[in-house]
């Protein structure tokens, strides 16, 4: 890269390169689009030595920054989690080429032929945080639908995110495909990310994919069109005819199997006829497994709660630490969710399918679920090979952004001497 004096100097040759790149990229053919995405996976795990010792001293900083453990867990790569990566980019280059495909056709009376066919969007620029994978994944389904992308990772995952992008960088230049078709911010600054918002000439969109803090900024001050990611107040409630059993299970592992994610359960809520019935079955399993259960009322008498504060329902936690609220039914536990959840993923266990149909009905989360773990929440889970996020906005994308999402459309109109009277 050149030698720039300052910084708005450096992201406006970021940008002019992302753009000629978008345009050649956006032609590439979906073998050239293949080979990269198989080189960079077989980049990662050639180099995963080095791309791990990146991560030791990520992980050095964040300890002496005082990161919680849920937030280190975010940040920290092994080798299962880079064979993840490299299966992700497997997986993503095995998918359909999404740009080009017709999503609708129709002939109108007067003879038009028209289609409706997807295109990329052309540079995308993406925020995120402390998760290194998110250079992969984002770099991966920008390059799958055509798009260039800048990348702008936290200060955490600074060295994980350089190593991680240098393999994309190989898997792109040996298909022949422009280097700068994905490009990485190389600075801590927190200006970049300010200047990346007004980048209206350059990038196309902004994709922020992080904490509630860092979103707020993102939709305050862009001029740029944003895909909101807000964080993810996940809500399991636990109807009356809920099997315990499965009850149990599900909620454990919503909570514990990876605390710091965004589809982590964040609050849970049970039906008082289920709790009648079963007791503190779940509350127990919660404290079992050693999660802080923080409650009101009736289960506080419960050995080992804790009281909740008012600002603990609608909180992402992000650690062993779970709220919890007795609700008196269906009714009361959605005017709960519509009141302190995020739009993101909210589940319901129950074996009434008009309590399910309601359900589904009346809330309008990006992903809703029944008798399922929210850690499901997750474009890989869903057939996607990976995701750049999940978008809990109401415009364009919803839900894990793949791909398809990240792709418009234009219409292709054809006529055999067509004139409109």
């Amino acid at each position: 890269m050149k030698d720039f004096s300052d910084l708005p100097e450096m992201m406006a040759d970021l940008g002019a390169r992302a753009k000629a790149a978008a345009a050649e990229l956006a032609t590439a053919s979906a073998e050239r689009k293949y080979a990269a995405l198989l080189g960079a996976a077989d980049a990662v795990w050639t180099r995963r030595a080095e791309i791990l010792d990146a991560n030791a001293k990520d992980m050095e900083a964040g300890r002496e920054k005082g990161l919680t453990p849920a937030m280190l867990d975010r940040l920290e790569l092994t080798e299962d989690r880079l064979r993840g990566i490299v299966d992700s980019l497997r997986a993503i280059a095995e998918q359909p080429d999404p740009v080009g495909s017709v999503i609708a056709e129709w002939e109108q009376p007067t003879g038009l032929q028209i289609k409706r066919v997807r295109t990329p969007l052309g540079v995308i620029g993406v925020i995120y945080e402390s998760r290194p994978n998110v250079t992969a994944d984002a770099g991966a389904l920008c390059l799958k639908s055509g798009n260039a992308v800048i990348l702008r990772g936290g200060s955490e995952s600074y060295h994980s995110s350089e190593a991680l992008h240098a393999c994309l960088v190989q898997g792109l230049e040996s298909a022949g495909l422009p280097a700068d078709a994905i490009q990485r911010i190389p600075t801590r600054d927190r200006a970049a990310v300010s200047e990346m918002l007004t980048m209206i000439d350059t990038i196309d969109v902004i994709v922020p994919r992080g904490g509630k803090g860092l979103v707020g900024l993102v939709q305050r001050e862009a001029r740029v069109p944003v895909f909101a990611h807000l964080e993810g107040i996940c809500h399991i409630y636990v109807g009356k005819t809920a099997k315990p059993d499965m009850a149990r299970e599900i909620i454990v592992n919503a909570k514990t199997r990876r605390t710091g994610i965004c589809g982590a359960l964040e609050c849970l809520l049970i039906d008082w006829q289920f709790y009648t019935e079963h007791g503190s079955i779940l509350i127990e399993a919660l404290l079992d497994a050693g999660v802080e259960v923080r409650t009101t009322g009736e289960l506080l008498k419960i050995e080992g709660t804790t009281e909740a504060q008012a600002d603990d329902f609608g909180r992402e936690f992000l650690d062993m630490i779970v709220a919890v609220k007795l609700v008196d039914g269906l009714d009361e536990a959605i005017d709960h969710i519509r009141r302190y959840g995020s739009n993101h993923t909210d589940c319901i266990i129950s074996e009434d399918p008009v309590a399910v149909e309601t359900f589904f009905n009346r809330l309008d989360s990006a992903i809703l679920m029944h008798n399922a773990s929210t850690q499901f929440a997750d474009g890989g889970e869903f057939g996607m090979g990976a995701e750049i996020g999940i978008a809990t906005g109401k415009m364009h994308a919803r839900g894990p952004v793949g791909a398809e999402q990240l792709c418009s459309f234009k219409y292709v109109v054809s006529g055999n001497g067509a004139i409109r009277d």
